[in-house]
């Protein structure tokens, strides 16, 4: 007679991956590996770096990392994140990636329905913030223009270098803050196509998974992750010179590399919805068509699989 538990071998265990940050380098981690330990952590990685800071090589790294069923612990909530919307930002792309998230010294753990109701409400406390935040803005305008004063800051108005400067530099660090919490949703497949494939070929295929680059806002981006040293160099390396037929090969593996899992059928559709003209004629992409061209791509050593 078969074993049914052998037919259905239970799901494996969680890994409890912990992650630890002090805010300097005189500081130790120690109380807070400790706990992280205690709770089950096999793994735990640490980072100095102050609350504020953008730049979390380490936090960056280890959420690009995760994998579906892992469950990211901290001990409080202010060591992962800036603000609450950058936690509901981290826990929003966890869980779209079947990610858990608990904290510790917090009612939240994504993995109960409590702790999704703790999540919600920090969810409204956050809009509520950025609603209070817009009534004040408004009300503070509304109260200058009625003694006469300009709305602004008087330093722009005036051209002063020194406020010119600490706008420009308050929009570098915003826009490093954007980059950083987006990162592992567009920044692993860049990893995985350049520089064998060109900047075109990897803003179609980001494109078709649901962003929205251009060629020009992705190489600044990775320009700038590079900058920050969270991007090796060699992502910006100029992409080799190919004949112009073989876009469609180069293509079609930049798709399968991107999401290997895929089959020849589903690389067609997504052929199709781009809009690419099959390579010898006819409405619709046809499988036997992607898996010539898959082909010719092991053959150029493009795809490995």
């Amino acid at each position: 007679m078969t074993n049914a538990s052998h037919l259905n071998p239970p799901p494996p265990p969680k890994r409890l991956i912990g992650y630890a940050r002090v805010s300097t380098d005189d500081q130790l981690n120690d109380a807070q590996v400790d706990e992280l330990r205690a709770a089950g952590c096999d793994r735990i990685h640490q980072e100095h770096g102050s609350g504020a800071s953008r730049s979390r090589p380490v936090l960056t790294k280890l959420l690009k990392d995760l994998a579906a069923g892992d469950v990211l612990v901290v001990v409080r909530l202010d060591r992962l994140a800036r603000s609450v919307r950058h936690l509901l930002e981290v826990i929003e792309d966890l869980e779209t990636r079947g990610v858990h998230f608990r904290s510790l010294r917090d009612p939240i753990d994504t993995s109960t329905p409590q702790g999704m109701i703790s999540l919600q409400v920090l969810g409204a406390v956050a809009q509520l913030e950025r609603a209070l935040i817009a009534e004040r803005t408004k009300s503070g305008m509304q109260a200058a223009k009625a003694r006469g004063r300009l709305a602004g800051n008087p330093g722009l108005r005036e051209r002063r270098p020194e406020a010119i400067r600490a706008i420009s530099a308050a929009r570098e660090r915003a826009y490093l803050d954007e980059l950083i919490a987006s990162a592992q949703t567009w920044l692993p497949t860049v990893r995985q196509l350049r520089p064998q494939h060109s900047w075109d070929d990897v803003v179609r295929i980001l494109n078709r998974r649901g962003h929205d680059w251009t060629v020009e806002r992705l190489r600044r981006a990775v320009h700038r992750m590079v900058r920050e040293k969270l991007a090796d160099p060699e992502l910006l390396s100029r992409s080799p010179r190919r004949p112009p037929e073989q876009h469609l090969m180069r293509l079609v593996a930049g798709i399968a590399i991107a999401d290997p899992d895929l089959s020849l059928r589903d690389i067609a559709a997504q052929l199709d919805q781009m809009q690419e003209p099959p390579p010898r004629g006819g409405r619709k992409w046809q499988p036997s068509a992607v898996r010539a061209l898959l082909d010719e791509a092991r053959r150029f050593g493009l795809v490995r699989f």
